[in-house]
C-alpha cells in the first residue's frame, strides 16, 4: 500500500482515530503495530505522515498522530508526493461508453490507478438497456470502495470521481464546461492559433479521419485538461463519433494493434496518452 486515505474531517488536534473497516484493514491486513508510519492522503489532496500512537483491539480504535516525516513507513514502493507533480497539473478526464458491471468495475479500479480526475459513465448506442441498475443503492457505494482501494494502493494523489451516467450529448456539453473553467486559451481553429489548454480524443476502430497521437501531443503538449472516450462492447458508432467531434471538437486516433476489450483498450488508451504527453514535455 502506497498511502492510507482519510476525511481530513476526522483529523483533530493532530490525531485520528479511525475504526470499523479502517481498523481492520490497518490491523488485520497491514498488521500495524504501535510506532509504525504511514502516509495518509487526505481527501484535499495533501499528504501527511503519520505515526500509530494507540491501539486498543478491544475498543478496535487506532489513533494516528501527524508527524513531519513522510520517509521510512510502512508503505512499499515510491511514496505518492513523488508523483504528484504531473497530476498537479493536468486533468484526465474518462468518457467511457457503459459495459457490463464487471467490466465497468475493472476500468474504475484501473483509470482510478492511472490518476484520471473523473470518470463519466456514458449511455451509448451499443450500452445494455438495463446499464443504469448499476449507479443505484448499494451498487454505486461499491465504486467509492474501488476507487479508495485502487488510491491506497497505487498511491494516487487525484481523488477520482464518478459523476452521474449522461447520454453521449449530455456528456459533451458536461465536458465543453469542465474544459473551459479556468481556461486561458481555446481550440487553435477558434481562437487564432494559440496553443489549446484542452484536448480531447476518442479511440476508434477505423483510421479514416484519424490524428496521429504524437502529433496531436505535439500541438497540445501544455494542455491541463485532457478527455479520453473509449467505447464499451461494440465501440463508438459512426454517429456518436461525428456528434463527438462536430460538438466535443474530439480528435479520433487508432492504434494499429490487436483487438482489444473495452476495458482494456480503456487502459491502454489512457496510458498512451499519459506516455506521449511525458514525453512531449521532457
Amino acid at each position: 500500500m502506497r498511502q492510507f486515505i482519510v476525511e481530513k474531517e476526522n483529523v483533530k488536534n493532530g490525531l485520528i482515530e479511525l475504526i470499523g473497516k479502517d481498523f481492520r484493514y490497518l490491523r488485520q491486513v497491514l498488521r500495524v503495530k504501535k510506532g509504525d508510519m504511514l502516509n495518509v492522503r487526505l481527501d484535499d489532496g495533501s499528504l501527511q505522515g503519520t505515526t500509530v500512537s494507540f491501539i486498543d483491539d478491544t475498543a478496535k480504535k487506532i489513533t494516528l498522530q501527524i508527524c513531519e516525516s513522510k520517509e521510512n513507513t510502512i508503505t512499499r514502493g515510491v511514496q505518492a508526493d513523488q508523483v504528484g507533480g504531473f497530476f498537479s497539473d493536468r486533468a484526465f478526464v474518462l468518457f467511457q461508453f457503459i459495459p457490463k458491471p464487471q467490466k465497468f468495475e475493472l476500468i474504475v479500479r484501473q483509470a482510478t490507478e492511472c490518476g484520471i480526475s473523473h470518470i463519466v459513465p456514458v449511455i451509448g448506442e451499443f450500452s445494455d438497456k438495463n446499464c443504469l441498475h448499476m449507479f443505484e443503492g448499494a451498487k454505486k457505494e461499491r465504486f467509492d470502495r474501488i476507487i479508495r482501494e485502487a488510491r491506497q494502493q497505487s498511491g494516487s494523489p487525484v481523488a477520482t470521481k464518478i459523476t452521474r451516467p449522461m447520454k453521449l450529448e449530455e456528456a459533451v456539453d458536461w465536458w465543453r464546461e469542465f474544459s473551459r473553467a479556468g481556461a486561458v486559451a481555446e481550440r487553435p481553429d477558434l481562437a487564432g492559433g494559440d496553443v489549446a489548454a484542452w484536448f480531447a480524443v476518442a479511440l476508434w476502430e477505423r483510421t479514416e479521419g484519424e490524428v496521429p497521437l504524437n502529433q496531436l501531443v505535439s500541438e497540445h503538449k501544455n494542455a491541463s485538461k485532457i478527455c479520453i472516450a473509449v467505447g464499451n462492447e461494440g465501440g463508438i458508432s459512426p454517429s456518436e463519433i461525428l456528434l463527438l467531434k462536430e460538438k466535443g471538437f474530439f480528435s479520433t486516433i487508432h492504434f494499429d494493434v490487436n483487438i482489444l476489450r473495452c476495458e482494456t483498450a480503456a487502459l491502454y488508451g489512457i496510458a498512451a496518452v499519459q506516455s506521449a504527453i511525458s514525453q512531449a514535455i521532457m
